[in-house]
Parts: structure tokens; sequence; C-alpha cells
């Protein structure tokens, strides 16, 4: 059975169940009399079944008025309920923010900007997908996230790029390492030593394997992990050194490993935000750009060998660097 019955309808029917008669009713709703009563005469005449018997001093739900005006009140309340999210959405205070990222960015550079922006919109959704550089950038185009933190080389035509922050290459080895009495350390030391590599498909291989090449630099023996705490375990056992970028050393930091920034040459990954901007941006997903955007304007604090990009992608330095995590971080793929 279908029944036409709009909004405006349903209200009438439980404020004259609420009041007990159409007086009242009449003046919460700010109606005529007369008008609330053909209203709700219209809603019985589409039902087919009185929803009130009217007596000479107040109106009774009748059974069937009754269960009418609980199922009123359900969808009623859902109405009202879907509004209050669609005005809050339109205004930014409410939605869904989907954001890709490779892992060490979503456990070391987006947790203060996260817990900053929840404060102050604590009633948007959000949900940080932790992907290998290579899926980020795909799940951004397939419109499956909303923005992208992540590690960028040649900026793709199709997506708007925005700098935010860059960190530096620097080799990890064990405290009982040669390289420990080192006050500096070049790729060309890296000359034939054990190493551990991070597997194709992690932001940190590509800009590893290019410095090599262009140091002119070949290891030795080379044992590939995926996990962090797998190239960090390896490299703690005497395996082998590793190249870690600086965001990427606090989640090492377990493995009480050593570290010394890499020059000759010097490489370092550029972070971007990175969106669609042929697809709509809702307002709580521009706040979470813009809370992006003032943490790095702000220079708030990263980890060593870590630093914030100004709009035109120069320098600016934190304003404190943030040690390095313990054992109770989660060790993910970088």
């Amino acid at each position: 059975m279908r029944m036409d019955l709009t909004v405006q309808q349903l209200r009438a029917v439980v404020e004259v169940a609420d009041a007990g008669g159409f007086t009242t009713a009449a003046q919460r709703l700010h109606l005529a009399q007369s008008s609330l009563s053909r209203t709700v005469a219209e809603v019985e005449r589409k039902v087919g079944v009185a929803l009130f018997e009217r007596t000479t001093r107040r109106l009774v739900p009748t059974a069937e008025g009754v269960e009418f005006t609980r199922i009123a009140r359900e969808v009623l309340a859902s109405f009202d309920a879907g509004l209050r999210h669609f005005t809050g959405f339109l205004a930014g205070t409410r939605g869904h923010v989907r954001v890709a990222t490779l892992p060490s960015l979503a456990a070391i550079l987006l947790p203060p900007v996260i817990a900053r922006y929840r404060r102050e919109l604590p009633d948007v959704e959000l949900s940080i997908e932790d992907c290998l550089s290579e899926e980020v950038l795909a799940r951004v185009r397939a419109g499956a996230v909303d923005l992208a933190v992540t590690v960028v080389g040649e900026p793709p035509d199709d997506l708007e790029v925005q700098p935010l922050a860059a960190d530096e290459c620097c080799c990890v080895f064990p405290p009982g390492h040669p390289f420990a009495d080192a006050e500096t350390l070049s790729w060309q030391r890296i000359q034939g030593e054990p190493f551990i590599a991070f597997s194709p498909g992690s932001s940190i291989r590509p800009l590893v394997d290019h410095a090599l090449a262009e140091a002119g630099v070949a290891p030795g023996h080379t044992i590939e992990a995926r996990n962090i705490a797998a190239v960090a375990g390896l490299a703690a056992a005497g395996l082998g050194v590793s190249a870690i970028p600086g965001l990427v050393l606090p989640l090492v930091a377990f493995a009480g490993l050593r570290s010394l920034p890499l020059d000759g040459p010097r490489a370092e990954r550029t972070i971007a935000l990175v969106r669609d901007p042929s697809r709509p941006r809702p307002r709580a997903v521009a706040a979470f750009t813009e809370a992006l955007l003032q943490a790095r304007d702000r220079g708030d604090g990263l980890p060593a060998h870590t630093r914030w990009l100004t709009r035109r992608g120069s320098d600016r330095p934190s304003t404190a660097a943030r040690p390095a995590s313990g054992s109770g971080r989660r060790t993910p793929p970088a």
C-alpha cells in the first residue's frame, strides 16, 4: 500500500496525539485549528482508518492511531537527525574525511594534526588508510579517498600537489658498528657493506636506489624486507646497515640503532598533500587540508632530520624536534 504522506502531516498527527486535542496542538504548530483538523483528516483518509476517537472533551488515539504515531515518531526522528547531519555537513562540522597515506606518515606526521583537528571538529569522522606508495595515488584517482599525504617525486599532471615537509636519509646501524665512531657519513662509506633494503613498492626504495646509483656505490650482500620493524631488527642483529628517512627513524627506536645523516649526495623525500582537483571538496575535507597547511606554516614540531616546507617549497624549521618513540609505537611497512 502506497501512502504519499508529508513530513508536515506526520508532525501534525504526532503533535495532536501528544496534546490530546487540536487547540493546543495548533498553538504549538502555529497553525489555525481548522487547518490542523483538515490535515489530520487527510492523513486518516490516506491510511484508510481513523487515528483518533473524537469525544466531547479529548481526542484519544485508536489502536491504529497508537501504532501510526509510533512509526511517525521514528520517521521524524530519523529525518530530523539526517537534516542536522546535513546542516553540519554543509557547515563543515560533520561529515567523513578519508585520507590515504604512507604508514610512517600515519604514525608520525599526521597524529598531532589529527588531534588538533578532532578538538575543533569532534563530530567529523576520519578514516586514515595506510598504504604502500604505489597504492596511495591510485586511491586518490579512483575517488576512494578525499586526499592523500604521501611522498611525491615528479608531481603528477592530473593531481593537485601542495608540498608539506621533507626528510633526509640517514644511515642506521647497531652501536658496535665501525660507523658508530664517525661524525659524518657519506654514501660512499656503504660501498661493500652488507645492506638491509626496503622491498620494492616502498617509498624509501627508489630514494635509496637513486642515491646509491648517483654516488656510484654498490652495497655488499643485501637483504630485502617490507616492514620497518623487520628492517630495524635485521640491522640491530648486525646483518647489515640500512638507509632510512627522518620520519621513519622514530619507528626504529625500539631496536637501539644509531643513526647519522647521509650526504654526498644528500637524499631526501618530499611529503605533500595530494588531491584530485576535479572532485568536489566538502567543507570538512577543506578544513582538514587547512589543518595540515597550518601545521606546516606554524612550523609544528617534527623529528630530527625532518623539516617543514614553505608554500614555495623552501626550508622552514620546526619549532621543536620530537624525540624518537619507543617500542610502544606501531611498526608498519614504510
